[in-house]
């Protein structure tokens, strides 16, 4: 199974591991690491490279992180170019974080990497454009069963 490391700015990793854990429970190979003001980044990469240590064995591992360019991006690409049995998504939501618990164990690094940045599961929705297309499909063609 492959491991994930979420990080974030402030508390937004631990506060992603209470919500995580709500919905699915602990899980194992999955840690979460804020980037807090007190830490230099050298301090945040550290600890972003010990915490892919713990997760990884050997079917590598997935960086979630919160900004695009952000330090734990930033940091996590550092780790990235020096592994390439890692991957980094930035961006990181809730529910990217839940899918990829529970996808990790049937598809490979890449592939979840993939299922996870290209829409099928994007949590971004403009839902006055998915209720129009609702409401297209409802009026094409549907009889009422009158």
């Amino acid at each position: 199974m492959l491991g994930i490391v979420v990080s974030g700015h402030i508390n937004f990793a631990s506060g992603m591991r209470s919500a995580v854990e709500a919905i699915v429970g602990q899980q194992p190979q999955l840690e979460f690491v804020d980037f807090l003001e007190t830490m230099t980044t050298e301090d945040l990469e550290a600890q972003l490279s010990a915490a892919k240590e713990r997760v990884n064995t050997g079917e590598g591992v997935l960086f979630l992180v919160d900004l695009y360019g952000g330090s734990p991006c930033n940091r996590a690409v550092n780790i990235l170019l020096q592994d390439p049995n890692v991957e980094v998504v930035a961006g990181t939501n809730l529910s990217m974080i839940v899918n990829a618990a529970l996808e990790r164990e049937d598809l490979s690094l890449r592939e979840v990497t993939d299922y996870l940045t290209n829409g099928e599961f994007s949590q971004i929705k403009d839902l006055r454009q998915d209720l129009a297309a609702l409401s297209q499909n409802n009026d094409d063609g549907e009889e009422d069963g009158l």
